[in-house]
């Protein structure tokens, strides 16, 4: 040991961090989480609603491929739930296909494809997505 740490042991001061510093640190560390926690949750978000106007996408992609299918044994394509042959979501997304305006006949200019999530979903939460030409 050398003079100067005997000096500060028989003085009592052990070269420590002082109560005051420590409390800075916690206050500097909750103020970074108070600011990254509600930044976080917003990147969730947008990629749950990124993801749903993915899967919309997809399965517009689809419908325009069953639409413009014209050999024998083509899926036929009605306003609801896209037939599982032509397009397959994950487990609690829905895709559906209307036209637009509503009630008239799907085709490959008015259509519009729209995905959502139920609870089962990791996507749960999320807006719904659309895709098509017909959609607004």
């Amino acid at each position: 040991m050398d003079a100067l740490e005997k000096q500060r042991i028989e003085r009592g001061e052990d070269g420590g961090f002082s109560l005051i510093e420590l409390i800075i640190v916690v206050v500097i560390l909750g103020i970074l989480a108070a600011i990254a926690i509600p930044i976080f949750l917003n990147i969730q978000q947008n990629s749950k609603n990124a993801a749903l106007e993915g899967i919309a996408g997809n399965g517009a992609a689809a419908v325009a491929a069953g639409l413009a299918d014209t050999t024998a044994g083509a899926v036929a394509i009605t306003a609801g739930t896209i037939p599982a042959t032509l397009f397959n979501t994950d487990t609690g997304v829905t895709a559906a296909v209307a036209s637009v305006p509503a009630g008239g006949t799907i085709t490959l200019a008015n259509f519009c494809v729209t995905a959502s999530a139920a609870s089962p979903s990791p996507l749960n939460g999320g807006t719904a997505g659309t895709a098509g030409p017909g959609c607004p």
